[in-house]
């Protein structure tokens, strides 16, 4: 269940610009499909992985999250580089890249070398996402745009979904012995066959668009990633001298990346990053909501495969079915929301954050109470409950957040929050995955059905305190507005 808010980076719509085709706008939804699609599919596919190349916790942790932090940290500079060098040709780029890098996790021969593939998926997907919202919005207007963004949002919807059923039916199906690589290969045919059909995509760019902040974005990245490093090498490793080093220097590349940013506003420049935004305390408060709140949703999936497939030793295919209800909650909870927030303002998104977070501790409550017993379709009402209240505070949220700044600051903003959608994803596989791997260690003696079940339940106590701190932002902000 994700979200972005780059639609508000792209320019106005061109006098008398090109609309797309069917055709054309069929093309530019796929690329977004199998972007946030495998956001989601990997996680049914985590117990394979683990089963065929021997990966250990962390490395089922960078797996996940590698995708996610390439893919945030170059949110940016993917718009950026379309507007200047031509959005068609970055999204044909981006959808070749994405399917030659899916190759490369399909035929992966090792944890370490599937690790390294998804960077470079998610560099793809960061190149290629961009496009998508850019192009949308310069070919259309008023209710034809309106409607495009709606089939848009509508196929990101779907994604998520797909992510969970489709991929447990394509691990579980195992089609010639493939297993968990089937659902990276199945992107490269889908790339291939968007490469020619792209020519139906007018061409669309800002030659006058700001220069790519290379060295900016080479700090944050390298900041961020020694920070993931640190986070869950560490608790695996006992917290070895070289961790802490890692966690260190990442402060120490960070801080940097701050001052960098400055200096470049000084000069006149366009930063990476507006760091007066982040001066702004409604806005700098929006911002670590947006990290909490999105930090829990890829922290769920994760500990939720891990439960019902290596704990409780169901298929991939029955796992994503009891899933399933949770993501139709998840839509339901996303139409409601805008007609709630109409009526009862920032409150609305405060109460579905109480109704989030009580959905997540019940299920916490629930799985930890009955351990090795525990009945998998007994979720199942939590997992709806804990949907659609994820679903009507994700959907309000990035319009929240970016109605804390001017108008003439709203492009930057939509960047900045929808690289900490990403970033706070990442972050949230690695600080419940630390709790989850070690309840494991601690309950080394039980059974896999309790270990599991414990570990779950140590792990959701991040997410139910990322809620409640979330929670008490949204209160804060409602009161400042």
């Amino acid at each position: 269940m994700t979200s972005t808010s780059l639609r508000a980076t792209c320019a106005p719509p061109a006098s008398g610009a090109p609309a797309l085709s069917p055709l054309g706008l069929a093309v530019l939804l796929s690329g977004g499909f199998i972007t946030i699609f495998d956001l989601f599919v990997v996680n049914v596919a985590i117990p394979s992985m683990q089963t065929t190349l021997s990966a250990s916790f962390a490395q089922i942790n960078f797996i996940i999250a590698a995708y996610e932090l390439a893919y945030g940290v170059l949110l940016i500079a993917g718009s950026r580089l379309g507007d200047r060098h031509g959005r068609r040709r970055l999204f044909m780029l981006g959808m070749a890249g994405f399917a030659l890098a899916s190759a490369l996790c399909g035929l992966a021969p090792t944890a370490d070398t599937l690790i390294g593939a998804r960077i470079l998926q998610g560099v793809a997907a960061a190149m290629l996402f961009p496009q998508v919202y850019a192009l949308i919005r310069v070919s259309y207007d008023g209710h034809a745009r309106r409607r495009a963004f709606g089939l848009f949002g509508m196929t990101l919807g779907l994604a998520a979904i797909a992510g969970q059923v489709l991929g447990g039916g394509i691990v579980h199906a195992d089609v010639f012995g493939l297993a968990w690589r089937a659902i990276f290969l199945i992107n490269v045919p889908l790339g291939l066959l968007a490469w020619p059909l792209a020519r139906h995509i007018p061409e669309s760019r800002e030659a006058s668009g700001p220069a790519m902040d290379w060295p900016g974005a080479t700090l944050v990245g390298a900041g961020l990633a020694l920070l993931l490093l640190a986070l869950i090498e560490g608790p695996a490793r006992q917290w070895p001298a070289w961790t802490l080093a890692s966690g260190g220097a990442s402060i120490v590349l960070l801080a940097q990346f701050v001052r960098m940013q400055r200096r470049v506003q000084v000069r006149g420049g366009m930063p990476l990053v507006d760091m007066s935004l982040l001066a702004q305390p409604r806005f700098a408060a929006g911002c670590l909501l947006v990290m909490l709140v999105f930090s829990t949703a890829s922290a769920m999936f994760l500990c939720y495969a891990l439960l019902v497939q290596t704990g409780l030793g169901l298929d991939a295919l029955t796992a994503g079915l009891i899933f399933a209800p949770a993501s139709v909650g998840f839509v339901a909870g996303s139409m409601a929301a805008p007609r709630l927030v109409a009526r009862f303002g920032t409150g609305a998104i405060a109460m579905a954050a109480l109704l989030y977070g009580g959905a997540t501790a019940t299920l916490m409550a629930h799985v930890g109470a009955a351990g090795a017993t525990l009945a998998p379709w007994s979720l199942v009402p939590a997992l709806v409950w804990l949907g659609a209240a994820q679903g009507a505070v994700n959907t309000p949220l990035v319009n929240l957040v970016l109605g804390l700044v001017e108008d003439r600051q709203a492009g930057m903003a939509a960047g900045v929050v929808s690289t900490l959608q990403q970033v706070g994803a990442a972050l949230g596989v690695s600080a419940a995955g630390m709790l989850f791997g070690g309840a494991l260690h601690a309950h080394a003696d039980a059974g896999a059905p309790e270990r599991y079940a414990q570990a779950f339940a140590s792990a959701l106590q991040f997410n139910v305190a990322a809620i409640a701190a979330s929670t008490l932002l949204l209160w804060w902000l409602g009161r400042r507005r």
